[in-house]
Protein backbone atom coordinates (compact mmCIF):
# COMPACT_ATOMS: atom_id res chain seq x y z
CA UNK A 1 0.00 0.00 0.00
CA UNK A 2 1.31 3.32 -1.06
CA UNK A 3 -1.06 5.75 0.34
CA UNK A 4 -3.44 5.51 3.49
CA UNK A 5 -7.59 4.95 2.25
CA UNK A 6 -9.00 6.41 5.48
CA UNK A 7 -7.82 8.59 8.20
CA UNK A 8 -10.91 8.21 10.93
CA UNK A 9 -10.86 10.10 14.90
CA UNK A 10 -13.08 8.61 17.19
CA UNK A 11 -13.31 10.72 20.70
CA UNK A 12 -13.03 8.14 23.40
CA UNK A 13 -12.90 10.82 26.30
CA UNK A 14 -13.45 14.90 26.16
CA UNK A 15 -13.68 15.54 30.29
CA UNK A 16 -11.00 17.43 31.75
CA UNK A 17 -10.03 16.17 35.56
CA UNK A 18 -13.25 15.26 36.87
CA UNK A 19 -15.17 13.01 34.44
CA UNK A 20 -19.06 12.90 34.27
CA UNK A 21 -22.08 11.04 33.19
CA UNK A 22 -21.47 11.96 30.03
CA UNK A 23 -17.86 13.06 29.39
CA UNK A 24 -14.64 10.19 30.12
CA UNK A 25 -11.54 11.13 31.06
CA UNK A 26 -8.97 12.15 27.69
CA UNK A 27 -8.63 9.65 25.45
CA UNK A 28 -8.90 9.46 21.44
CA UNK A 29 -8.17 6.77 18.68
CA UNK A 30 -6.76 7.87 15.46
CA UNK A 31 -7.19 4.76 12.75
CA UNK A 32 -4.87 5.05 9.83
CA UNK A 33 -6.36 2.36 7.84
CA UNK A 34 -6.68 -0.87 10.28
CA UNK A 35 -4.26 0.41 12.54
CA UNK A 36 -5.55 2.42 15.74
CA UNK A 37 -2.95 4.83 17.75
CA UNK A 38 -4.18 6.16 21.22
CA UNK A 39 -3.54 9.56 21.87
CA UNK A 40 -3.85 9.69 25.88
CA UNK A 41 -5.59 6.95 27.72
CA UNK A 42 -7.65 8.18 31.23
CA UNK A 43 -9.58 5.96 33.38
CA UNK A 44 -12.23 3.53 31.47
CA UNK A 45 -11.04 3.89 28.51
CA UNK A 46 -11.12 0.52 27.64
CA UNK A 47 -15.18 0.74 28.32
CA UNK A 48 -15.24 3.45 25.95
CA UNK A 49 -13.32 1.90 23.39
CA UNK A 50 -16.01 -1.49 23.94
CA UNK A 51 -18.64 0.97 23.24
CA UNK A 52 -17.08 2.25 20.08
CA UNK A 53 -16.43 0.68 16.96
CA UNK A 54 -12.48 1.16 17.65
CA UNK A 55 -11.15 -2.80 18.00
CA UNK A 56 -9.10 -3.32 21.24
CA UNK A 57 -7.20 -6.09 18.82
CA UNK A 58 -5.69 -3.28 16.27
CA UNK A 59 -4.26 -0.89 19.02
CA UNK A 60 -0.43 -0.56 17.57
CA UNK A 61 0.84 2.40 19.97
CA UNK A 62 -0.30 4.54 22.45
CA UNK A 63 1.14 8.71 22.95
CA UNK A 64 0.73 10.07 26.20
CA UNK A 65 0.78 13.93 26.45
CA UNK A 66 1.29 14.21 30.03
CA UNK A 67 1.64 12.07 33.46
CA UNK A 68 -1.74 13.64 35.29
CA UNK A 69 -4.21 10.97 35.94
CA UNK A 70 -6.77 12.03 34.04
CA UNK A 71 -4.47 11.29 30.88
CA UNK A 72 -2.52 8.22 31.72
CA UNK A 73 -4.52 6.07 34.67
CA UNK A 74 -6.48 3.79 31.48
CA UNK A 75 -3.05 2.79 30.56
CA UNK A 76 -2.87 -0.06 32.53
CA UNK A 77 -5.84 -1.74 31.59
CA UNK A 78 -5.72 -1.11 28.26
CA UNK A 79 -2.55 -2.94 28.62
CA UNK A 80 -3.08 -5.68 30.10
CA UNK A 81 -6.46 -6.39 27.70
CA UNK A 82 -4.69 -5.56 24.16
CA UNK A 83 -2.03 -8.29 25.31
CA UNK A 84 -4.04 -11.13 26.56
CA UNK A 85 -2.87 -9.75 30.30
CA UNK A 86 -3.94 -12.04 33.77
CA UNK A 87 -3.57 -11.30 37.33
CA UNK A 88 -0.32 -13.55 38.20
CA UNK A 89 -1.22 -16.05 40.85
CA UNK A 90 1.21 -18.53 43.66
CA UNK A 91 3.17 -21.38 42.25
CA UNK A 92 1.37 -21.57 38.79
CA UNK A 93 3.49 -21.82 35.65
CA UNK A 94 2.50 -19.47 33.42
CA UNK A 95 4.15 -18.76 29.78
CA UNK A 96 2.85 -15.31 30.25
CA UNK A 97 5.23 -14.77 33.06
CA UNK A 98 8.63 -14.72 30.42
CA UNK A 99 9.95 -12.73 27.81
CA UNK A 100 8.16 -13.24 24.38
CA UNK A 101 9.93 -14.57 21.31
CA UNK A 102 11.60 -11.77 19.72
CA UNK A 103 9.63 -12.11 16.56
CA UNK A 104 6.52 -10.87 18.28
CA UNK A 105 6.08 -7.22 17.75
CA UNK A 106 6.18 -4.87 20.75
CA UNK A 107 3.11 -2.56 21.65
CA UNK A 108 4.44 1.23 21.42
CA UNK A 109 4.43 3.46 24.30
CA UNK A 110 5.53 6.98 23.99
CA UNK A 111 5.67 9.71 26.65
CA UNK A 112 7.37 12.42 28.70
CA UNK A 113 9.50 11.06 31.74
CA UNK A 114 7.65 9.12 34.40
CA UNK A 115 5.80 6.88 31.57
CA UNK A 116 8.41 3.88 32.00
CA UNK A 117 8.19 4.10 35.48
CA UNK A 118 4.40 4.52 35.84
CA UNK A 119 3.62 1.37 33.33
CA UNK A 120 6.60 -0.64 34.90
CA UNK A 121 5.20 -0.07 38.71
CA UNK A 122 1.82 -0.51 37.61
CA UNK A 123 2.61 -4.19 35.71
CA UNK A 124 4.63 -5.32 38.45
CA UNK A 125 2.66 -4.31 41.95
CA UNK A 126 -0.31 -5.29 40.60
CA UNK A 127 1.16 -8.93 39.12
CA UNK A 128 0.02 -8.38 36.24
CA UNK A 129 0.99 -10.92 33.40
CA UNK A 130 0.94 -10.11 29.81
CA UNK A 131 0.91 -12.70 26.85
CA UNK A 132 2.75 -9.87 24.24
CA UNK A 133 5.52 -7.54 24.59
CA UNK A 134 5.47 -3.64 25.06
CA UNK A 135 7.93 -0.83 24.98
CA UNK A 136 7.95 2.80 25.92
CA UNK A 137 9.87 5.42 24.62
CA UNK A 138 10.53 8.61 26.52
CA UNK A 139 10.07 12.19 25.51
CA UNK A 140 13.09 13.32 27.53
CA UNK A 141 13.18 17.22 28.18
CA UNK A 142 16.55 19.10 28.27
CA UNK A 143 16.20 18.97 32.10
CA UNK A 144 15.37 15.40 32.24
CA UNK A 145 18.16 12.95 32.93
CA UNK A 146 19.47 11.44 29.83
CA UNK A 147 19.60 7.95 30.60
CA UNK A 148 18.00 5.73 33.06
CA UNK A 149 14.60 4.70 33.65
CA UNK A 150 13.62 6.57 36.65
CA UNK A 151 12.68 3.61 38.57
CA UNK A 152 14.45 1.00 40.70
CA UNK A 153 12.63 -1.66 39.68
CA UNK A 154 13.84 -4.33 37.14
CA UNK A 155 11.87 -4.31 33.50
CA UNK A 156 8.35 -6.09 33.86
CA UNK A 157 9.14 -9.71 31.89
CA UNK A 158 7.34 -8.59 28.82
CA UNK A 159 8.64 -5.02 28.66
CA UNK A 160 11.61 -4.21 25.94
CA UNK A 161 14.39 -1.82 25.86
CA UNK A 162 13.08 1.53 24.78
CA UNK A 163 14.21 4.95 23.86
CA UNK A 164 15.44 7.92 25.98
CA UNK A 165 15.07 10.64 22.81
CA UNK A 166 16.30 13.80 23.34
CA UNK A 167 15.19 16.92 22.12
CA UNK A 168 16.65 18.40 18.68
CA UNK A 169 16.47 22.31 18.49
CA UNK A 170 13.92 21.87 21.03
CA UNK A 171 11.55 19.67 19.22
CA UNK A 172 11.41 16.08 18.62
CA UNK A 173 11.64 15.04 15.34
CA UNK A 174 10.21 12.06 13.53
CA UNK A 175 9.92 9.84 16.82
CA UNK A 176 8.20 7.21 14.62
CA UNK A 177 8.76 7.42 10.73
CA UNK A 178 6.74 4.32 8.93
CA UNK A 179 6.47 3.48 5.35
CA UNK A 180 3.03 6.31 5.04
CA UNK A 181 3.05 8.17 8.19
CA UNK A 182 5.56 10.24 10.54
CA UNK A 183 4.92 11.51 14.07
CA UNK A 184 6.96 14.34 15.68
CA UNK A 185 6.42 16.03 18.82
CA UNK A 186 7.13 19.25 20.99
CA UNK A 187 6.68 20.39 24.59
CA UNK A 188 3.52 22.78 25.33
CA UNK A 189 3.82 24.76 28.20
CA UNK A 190 1.20 23.50 31.14
CA UNK A 191 1.44 22.76 34.81
CA UNK A 192 4.03 19.76 34.06
CA UNK A 193 5.70 18.72 31.55
CA UNK A 194 3.83 18.59 28.79
CA UNK A 195 3.95 16.85 25.00
CA UNK A 196 1.87 17.88 21.62
CA UNK A 197 2.16 15.08 18.60
CA UNK A 198 2.27 16.29 14.88
CA UNK A 199 1.01 13.03 12.61
CA UNK A 200 1.90 13.44 8.89
CA UNK A 201 1.21 11.73 6.03
CA UNK A 202 3.94 11.15 3.61
CA UNK A 203 3.32 13.37 0.61
CA UNK A 204 0.84 10.93 -1.50
CA UNK A 205 0.72 10.71 -5.69
CA UNK A 206 -0.99 13.41 -7.52
CA UNK A 207 -3.84 13.51 -9.91
CA UNK A 208 -2.68 11.49 -13.19
CA UNK A 209 -4.06 12.00 -16.88
CA UNK A 210 -3.44 8.56 -18.17
CA UNK A 211 -3.81 10.01 -21.98
CA UNK A 212 -0.41 11.93 -20.77
CA UNK A 213 1.37 8.67 -21.17
CA UNK A 214 -0.11 6.31 -23.01
CA UNK A 215 1.26 7.40 -26.12
CA UNK A 216 4.19 7.46 -25.83
CA UNK A 217 4.33 3.71 -24.06
CA UNK A 218 2.84 2.68 -27.35
CA UNK A 219 4.87 4.29 -29.55
CA UNK A 220 8.32 2.70 -27.84
CA UNK A 221 5.97 -0.64 -26.83
CA UNK A 222 6.38 -0.22 -22.97
CA UNK A 223 4.73 -2.47 -21.23
CA UNK A 224 1.45 -0.67 -20.06
CA UNK A 225 2.70 -2.03 -16.44
CA UNK A 226 5.27 1.12 -15.69
CA UNK A 227 1.79 3.05 -15.42
CA UNK A 228 2.33 1.75 -11.94
CA UNK A 229 5.29 3.61 -11.30
CA UNK A 230 4.21 6.34 -13.08
CA UNK A 231 1.21 6.68 -10.29
CA UNK A 232 3.53 6.69 -7.77
CA UNK A 233 5.62 10.27 -9.30
CA UNK A 234 8.65 7.82 -10.24
CA UNK A 235 10.18 8.48 -13.73
CA UNK A 236 10.74 5.89 -16.57
CA UNK A 237 13.12 5.73 -18.89
CA UNK A 238 11.55 4.63 -22.46
CA UNK A 239 13.65 2.62 -25.10
CA UNK A 240 14.55 5.47 -27.34
CA UNK A 241 15.34 7.62 -24.31
CA UNK A 242 12.59 9.51 -23.47
CA UNK A 243 12.09 9.87 -19.76
CA UNK A 244 8.34 10.25 -18.48
CA UNK A 245 7.83 11.51 -14.99
CA UNK A 246 5.16 10.91 -12.89
CA UNK A 247 2.70 13.48 -11.42
CA UNK A 248 4.29 15.34 -8.71
CA UNK A 249 3.51 14.47 -5.49
CA UNK A 250 1.15 16.64 -2.98
CA UNK A 251 1.10 17.06 0.95
CA UNK A 252 -0.59 14.60 3.00
CA UNK A 253 -2.77 14.78 6.19
CA UNK A 254 -1.20 16.68 8.93
CA UNK A 255 -3.08 16.03 12.00
CA UNK A 256 -1.47 18.52 15.39
CA UNK A 257 -3.12 16.82 18.82
CA UNK A 258 -2.47 18.79 21.39
CA UNK A 259 -2.06 17.91 25.74
CA UNK A 260 -3.16 20.07 28.01
CA UNK A 261 -1.91 23.77 27.57
CA UNK A 262 -1.92 27.38 27.89
CA UNK A 263 0.57 28.59 25.81
CA UNK A 264 1.35 25.39 22.54
CA UNK A 265 4.12 28.55 21.18
CA UNK A 266 6.94 25.67 20.90
CA UNK A 267 4.99 23.32 18.83
CA UNK A 268 3.68 26.24 16.81
CA UNK A 269 6.93 25.74 13.76
CA UNK A 270 6.03 22.28 13.57
CA UNK A 271 2.35 22.08 13.85
CA UNK A 272 2.41 24.75 10.77
CA UNK A 273 -1.03 23.90 8.06
CA UNK A 274 -2.33 21.00 9.71
CA UNK A 275 -5.70 19.77 8.09
CA UNK A 276 -7.11 19.57 12.04
CA UNK A 277 -6.10 20.80 15.14
CA UNK A 278 -7.24 18.92 18.77
CA UNK A 279 -6.87 21.84 21.35
CA UNK A 280 -7.97 21.96 24.92
CA UNK A 281 -10.51 24.58 25.84
CA UNK A 282 -11.03 23.39 29.39
CA UNK A 283 -12.93 26.89 30.77
CA UNK A 284 -15.30 29.16 29.77
CA UNK A 285 -16.92 32.38 30.24
CA UNK A 286 -20.40 31.93 29.31
CA UNK A 287 -22.66 34.73 31.23
CA UNK A 288 -26.68 34.36 30.96
CA UNK A 289 -26.06 31.09 29.34
CA UNK A 290 -24.32 28.54 32.18
CA UNK A 291 -26.04 29.57 35.37
CA UNK A 292 -23.03 28.71 37.02
CA UNK A 293 -20.95 31.42 35.68
CA UNK A 294 -20.03 34.04 38.62
CA UNK A 295 -21.60 37.26 38.35
CA UNK A 296 -18.30 38.76 39.25
CA UNK A 297 -16.39 37.38 36.14
CA UNK A 298 -15.20 38.71 33.85
CA UNK A 299 -13.53 36.71 30.24
CA UNK A 300 -9.99 38.17 31.51
CA UNK A 301 -10.67 36.78 34.68
CA UNK A 302 -11.94 33.43 33.60
CA UNK A 303 -8.45 33.30 31.40
CA UNK A 304 -6.57 34.22 34.10
CA UNK A 305 -7.54 31.74 36.17
CA UNK A 306 -7.75 29.19 33.06
CA UNK A 307 -3.38 29.96 32.35
CA UNK A 308 -3.27 29.55 36.15
CA UNK A 309 -4.60 26.25 35.94
CA UNK A 310 -2.14 25.23 32.85
CA UNK A 311 -5.53 25.23 30.53
CA UNK A 312 -6.97 27.50 27.73
CA UNK A 313 -10.56 29.38 26.97
CA UNK A 314 -12.24 28.62 23.42
CA UNK A 315 -10.61 32.03 22.54
CA UNK A 316 -7.34 30.86 22.95
CA UNK A 317 -7.87 27.77 20.89
CA UNK A 318 -9.00 29.47 18.26
CA UNK A 319 -6.13 31.91 18.61
CA UNK A 320 -3.80 29.50 17.89
CA UNK A 321 -5.87 27.35 15.14
CA UNK A 322 -5.65 30.77 13.33
CA UNK A 323 -1.87 31.11 14.27
CA UNK A 324 -0.81 27.82 12.63
CA UNK A 325 -3.27 27.54 9.49
CA UNK A 326 -5.75 25.08 11.11
CA UNK A 327 -7.93 23.90 8.30
CA UNK A 328 -10.19 22.44 10.98
CA UNK A 329 -10.69 23.02 15.07
CA UNK A 330 -11.99 20.13 17.08
CA UNK A 331 -12.17 21.14 20.85
CA UNK A 332 -11.81 18.74 23.55
CA UNK A 333 -10.76 18.54 27.40
CA UNK A 334 -14.13 20.68 28.96
CA UNK A 335 -14.44 21.74 32.31
CA UNK A 336 -17.15 18.90 34.34
CA UNK A 337 -19.88 21.71 34.30
CA UNK A 338 -20.24 21.39 30.65
CA UNK A 339 -22.39 18.11 29.94
CA UNK A 340 -21.43 15.96 27.05
CA UNK A 341 -24.84 15.40 25.54
CA UNK A 342 -25.62 18.43 23.27
CA UNK A 343 -27.02 15.87 20.42
CA UNK A 344 -29.87 15.08 22.96
CA UNK A 345 -29.97 17.80 24.95
CA UNK A 346 -31.04 21.45 24.28
CA UNK A 347 -29.48 23.57 27.12
CA UNK A 348 -26.31 21.85 26.84
CA UNK A 349 -26.25 22.43 22.99
CA UNK A 350 -26.79 26.09 23.68
CA UNK A 351 -24.01 25.76 26.00
CA UNK A 352 -21.86 24.06 23.59
CA UNK A 353 -22.72 26.20 20.53
CA UNK A 354 -21.34 29.61 22.71
CA UNK A 355 -18.22 27.85 22.66
CA UNK A 356 -18.15 27.03 19.66
CA UNK A 357 -19.17 30.81 18.55
CA UNK A 358 -16.18 31.81 21.07
CA UNK A 359 -13.08 30.09 19.12
CA UNK A 360 -14.66 31.03 16.09
CA UNK A 361 -14.59 34.77 16.60
CA UNK A 362 -10.66 34.25 17.22
CA UNK A 363 -10.23 31.88 14.31
CA UNK A 364 -12.53 32.27 11.54
CA UNK A 365 -12.82 28.61 10.82
CA UNK A 366 -14.67 25.42 11.42
CA UNK A 367 -15.19 24.23 15.10
CA UNK A 368 -16.32 21.14 16.72
CA UNK A 369 -16.92 20.44 20.20
CA UNK A 370 -15.45 16.85 20.81
CA UNK A 371 -18.43 14.51 22.37
CA UNK A 372 -17.76 11.26 23.18
CA UNK A 373 -17.84 7.99 21.00
CA UNK A 374 -18.39 11.08 18.40
CA UNK A 375 -16.03 9.84 15.08
CA UNK A 376 -15.29 11.41 11.96
CA UNK A 377 -13.15 11.07 8.53
CA UNK A 378 -10.34 13.46 8.32
CA UNK A 379 -10.13 13.53 4.07
CA UNK A 380 -7.07 14.34 1.93
CA UNK A 381 -6.42 17.78 1.34
CA UNK A 382 -7.93 19.26 -1.82
CA UNK A 383 -5.72 19.47 -5.05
Amino acid sequence: MTTLSSVNITILGSASAQPSSTRNHSSLALRLDGDVWLFDCGEATQHQIQKSSVKMGRIQKIFITHTHGDHIFGVLPVLAMRLNGAGGTVDVEDPRAVSAPEDVPSLEIYGPLGTRAYVRNGLIYTHTLLGMPYVVHELRFPTDPPDGDHTALPPHPMERPGRNIAQVDGVWPEIFKGALVTVSAAPILHSVPCVGYVVDELPVPGKMDPQKYIPELKRTKTPMSVMRQLQQGESVTLSDGTVLHGPQKKPGRKIVILGDTYDPSPIAALAKDPCLLIHEATNAHLPGIDPATKDTDTYEIVEERAKSRGHSTPQMAGAFAKRIGARKLVLNHFSARYAGDDDVNEETARVMGRIRELAEGTYGGEVVCARDLMSFEVGARKE
